[in-house]
């Protein structure tokens, strides 16, 4: 799909990877991009920036993010690409407060089923549509400091490849985005956490998002040694279980030195 005279929707909008995805989709002659965030103030100055429109929405809230979906498309259109970019990190493992855990499943996994089943209707019945759901390279590996964010963003993937199963044939197209570092507010600090093979900026990964748009692709690997360690997983989980052990002492180390 050509991003020219479309309307394109994007969440977690207001900056890093959200912001130059907005930027870019403008720059590359969408009809309208629609940018949502928690904060809708910050929402509004991007858009504003680019010509478009912005809102503001707690994606976490079913009702509100259905609501807000639904008068898009009634005020501007067909939504054409769907890209449920809202995320957030914690640290911690099985210890974490089940609080945290529910708030990153429904950042993580839920809302993006919810703004799926408000576009996916209307994408059917023209034949055509793109969704975009953020995941991580965490997603497919670990980040080995937080268990909530690594388990949310595997189910993120796995939902992204069942839409894809199931809805290809409907002339629906699916990507997943999975970056490890990225120049934002949320950049790992540990190698562990995504920082191994360097910090990009969010517009590197703007231009992977555009390209997998443009080329139909399922995953957006903006670091490409992704797809190295992923075979390396499938190939032998045992050494890449021994290899992430030791990526973790590292990072504990570098920690406890102050790296």
């Amino acid at each position: 799909m050509q991003l020219s005279n479309r309307l394109a929707v994007i969440t977690g909008g207001a900056g890093g990877i959200g912001a130059a995805c907005a930027r870019r989709f403008a720059a590359e002659g969408a009809r309208l991009v629609v940018v949502i965030d928690l904060d809708p103030a910050a929402a509004e100055a991007v858009a504003a920036e680019i010509g478009g429109v912005g809102y503001g929405v707690d994606v976490t809230d079913e009702a509100a993010l259905t609501s807000l979906l639904e008068r898009i498309e009634d005020e501007h259109g067909p939504i054409d690409v769907m890209f449920s970019n809202a995320g957030a990190g914690i640290e911690g493992g099985v210890e974490a407060p089940t609080e945290g855990w529910d708030r990153l499943w429904n950042l993580h996994v839920m809302a993006h089923v919810w703004a799926a089943r408000a576009v996916l209707p209307s994408m059917i019945a023209r034949g055509e549509g793109h969704l975009v759901q953020t995941a991580s390279a965490a997603g497919l590996l670990a980040a080995i400091g937080s268990a909530p964010y690594t388990v949310t963003k595997h189910a993120c993937v796995s939902l992204a490849e069942w839409l894809s199963i199931t809805h290809h044939d409907d002339g629906v197209r699916v990507s997943v985005l999975c970056p490890q570092g990225v120049n934002t507010a949320m950049a790992p600090r540990q190698l562990g956490d995504g920082a191994t093979d360097g910090i990009i900026e969010p517009e590197v990964v703007a231009g992977e998002v555009v390209d997998a748009i443009e080329n139909e692709r399922f995953f957006i690997l903006p670091h490409p040694e992704v797809a190295t360690y992923v075979q390396r997983k499938g190939a032998d989980p045992e050494r890449w279980l021994r290899g992430m052990r030791k990526l973790r002492a590292r990072s504990l180390e570098g920690l406890g030195s102050g790296a």
